[in-house]
């Protein structure tokens, strides 16, 4: 999607993550996370060389790999969904330090997955802590 990949991509996730959670669970979900980084990150550094981007638009396997980590603490709860699809984008979006750190320095599909790690990571002590909140 030339408009707002990295939103398309989080959203990809969403429904993938809620099959994952419904006919498993956490530990499948981030298992399935695992394997999507480590093949995201080799792609990705095939994909930048290629276009010789440092990190290319058209890649979105980041914002799953993210938004999946966020949903894998999320009740199965369609506002759960929506507030861990918004707090991830605008962590994504603001990339708080370790997350900016790592979208400069880090080179390579690695630095491409990593951001975004560190950008769910946030979102999801934010919304740890909403579910702590309300429940």
């Amino acid at each position: 999607m030339p408009f707002a990949p990295g939103t398309w991509g989080s959203l990809a996730a969403l429904p993938i993550a809620w099959l994952i959670l419904t006919e498993w669970n956490q530990l499948v979900l981030l298992t399935v996370v695992f394997f999507l980084f480590i093949i995201g990150a080799i792609a990705s550094t095939i994909y930048a060389q290629r276009t010789n981007d440092k990190d290319p638009g058209a890649i979105v396997i980041d914002e799953v790999v993210g938004q999946m980590l966020v949903l894998s603490i999320a009740p199965l709860n369609l506002s759960y969904f929506f507030t861990a699809f918004v707090l991830f984008r605008i962590a994504d979006i603001f990339k708080p330090w370790p997350a900016s750190w790592a979208d400069r320095s880090v080179e390579g599909g690695f630095g491409i997955m990593l951001d975004d790690v560190f950008a769910a990571g946030y979102a999801a002590a934010i919304l740890f802590g909403l579910i702590t909140l309300l429940n």
